[in-house]
C-alpha cells in the first residue's frame, strides 16, 4: 500500500474509534487504550513491579506493587541524601477509582507477621479483608489484613520451602481467587509448589489440592517447557473460578489453561502459542463479565499481548498489545483485573513497572 494511503487509512480508523489492525466486524470485545489512566499519584510517589490487581464491588481497582523494584534512579528521592527531585517509593498496597484517582494504600513489615520478600497476588472477600502473598525465595505464606491494613492473620511463614505436599504452608502463592458460596480461598501455588491448594478464607485450614491433571501433586523438577508434561511447571501462575463453577489454572510455561471442578476433577485444557519457550504463553487470565463468561482474555507476558478466546472451545479470536513502552503495549504484562463495564487492567513487571486500562467496544 502506497505510504499516504496507508497514512490515510490509519487516520480514518483512529476517527472511527477502531483499533488499527483490527476488524470492525471481530467476533468479542475489542480494546482501546485509555492513556491518562491512572492519574498522576501523590506524594512524588512512582510505582515498581506489578504483582497483582484486582476489582472490587465497587469497581475500585487494587494493586500488590513491589517498591524494592525500583532503582536508585527511579526513587532518586528517597536515597540518603536524596539523588534527584524525584521519587518516592508509592505502599505495596495501593486502592484506585475507576477514574484513576488514587484513594489509599499502606503495606511494609510489622509486629507480628512476615511481610513478602517481593509482593504477588492480590484478593478481596468484600467483607472488609484483603489476602496476598508473594514470590520471593523464602516468601511460603499467605497473608490476610483488613482494607484499612490492620493484620489479621498468616499461613506459613518466612523460611525455607515446605513442599507441595505440606498443609500448613504454601511456596510463592502466584494468585488468590475466593469463592465467596463456600467461603474458600483457591491458590495458585505456586513459584515454589506444583499445586492448587483451597482452603477456609476464616481459619485458613487445609480443604483440599491438586495438581495438573487433577493429580497428587509433585516437586519433580520440570522444564520451562514441556506440553507432554504430566504436572504443574513452575509457576502455577493464576487460578480463576467461572460463574458455572469450572475452575481455570495457568499453568504459565507449559503454555496452557487447565480446567477443574472444584473438587480438582480435570475437566479440560487449552494450549496457546505451544511454541513460546522464556517464561510461556498464559500469565494470568480474567473472564469477559457476561452472564456465561463468554470469553477469556489472557496476558501473555512473553509475546507482550492478551488474547481473547472464547470460553467454549479455546479458539482465539482476537489479540491486542505488543511489546513497547507505549500506551498500549506491554512489557511483560504480567496480571490482569477487569471490571463490571468491562474495563480491564493490567500490570507489567520487570521493567515495565506499570498499571493500564484498556476501555472496550460493547457493554458485558
Amino acid at each position: 500500500m502506497p505510504y499516504f494511503t496507508r497514512k490515510c487509512a490509519f487516520a480514518l480508523a483512529a476517527l472511527a474509534g477502531l483499533t488499527v489492525g483490527s476488524s470492525a466486524h471481530a467476533e468479542g470485545p475489542t480494546f482501546k487504550v485509555d492513556p491518562f489512566w491512572p492519574k498522576t499519584l501523590p506524594n512524588n510517589w512512582i510505582m515498581g513491579q506489578v504483582g497483582g490487581i484486582t476489582v472490587d464491588a465497587q469497581d475500585h481497582i487494587w494493586v500488590n506493587q513491589r517498591p524494592r523494584s525500583l532503582t536508585k534512579d527511579e526513587a532518586g528521592a528517597a536515597q540518603n541524601p536524596p539523588q534527584s527531585k524525584c521519587c518516592a517509593p508509592a505502599p505495596s498496597i495501593m486502592e484506585f477509582d475507576g477514574a484513576g484517582t488514587f484513594l489509599k494504600g499502606w503495606g511494609g513489615p510489622g509486629e507480628g507477621y512476615d511481610w513478602p520478600e517481593q509482593e504477588h497476588a492480590l484478593r478481596l472477600d468484600g467483607k472488609g479483608n484483603i489476602f496476598f502473598a508473594g514470590n520471593g525465595a523464602k516468601d511460603q505464606m499467605l497473608l490476610k489484613f483488613s482494607t484499612e491494613g490492620k493484620f489479621v492473620k498468616q499461613l506459613g511463614k518466612l523460611g525455607m520451602p515446605m513442599g507441595s505436599k505440606d498443609t500448613n504452608s504454601v511456596g510463592r502463592v502466584a494468585d488468590i481467587f475466593f469463592d465467596a458460596p463456600a467461603n474458600e480461598l483457591y491458590l495458585a501455588d505456586g513459584y515454589g509448589n506444583h499445586r492448587i491448594m483451597v482452603i477456609d478464607a476464616d481459619s485458613f485450614a487445609f480443604k483440599r489440592m491438586w495438581g495438573a491433571y487433577g493429580k497428587p501433586p509433585t516437586d519433580e523438577n520440570l522444564p520451562m517447557y514441556n506440553p507432554a508434561a504430566q504436572q504443574f511447571a513452575n509457576p502455577v501462575h493464576c487460578v480463576k473460578i467461572a460463574n458455572d463453577g469450572l475452575v481455570y489454572v495457568c499453568d504459565r510455561s507449559n503454555n496452557r489453561i487447565q480446567v477443574f471442578q472444584k473438587n480438582g476433577a480435570f475437566v479440560k485444557e487449552f494450549v496457546f502459542d505451544k511454541d513460546s519457550r522464556q517464561s510461556g504463553s498464559t500469565w494470568d487470565m480474567v473472564f469477559w463479565p457476561d452472564r456465561n463468561n463468554t470469553y477469556m482474555l489472557i496476558a501473555d507476558g512473553t509475546n507482550n499481548l492478551v488474547r481473547i478466546a472464547r470460553r467454549s472451545d479455546g479458539q482465539v479470536v482476537s489479540t491486542f498489545g505488543t511489546g513497547g513502552r507505549q500506551a498500549g503495549q506491554f512489557h511483560w504484562v504480567h496480571v490482569m483485573a477487569v471490571d463490571s463495564k468491562g474495563n480491564l487492567y493490567t500490570g507489567e513487571v520487570d521493567t515495565g513497572k506499570r498499571i493500564q486500562k484498556f476501555t472496550p467496544n460493547m457493554a458485558p
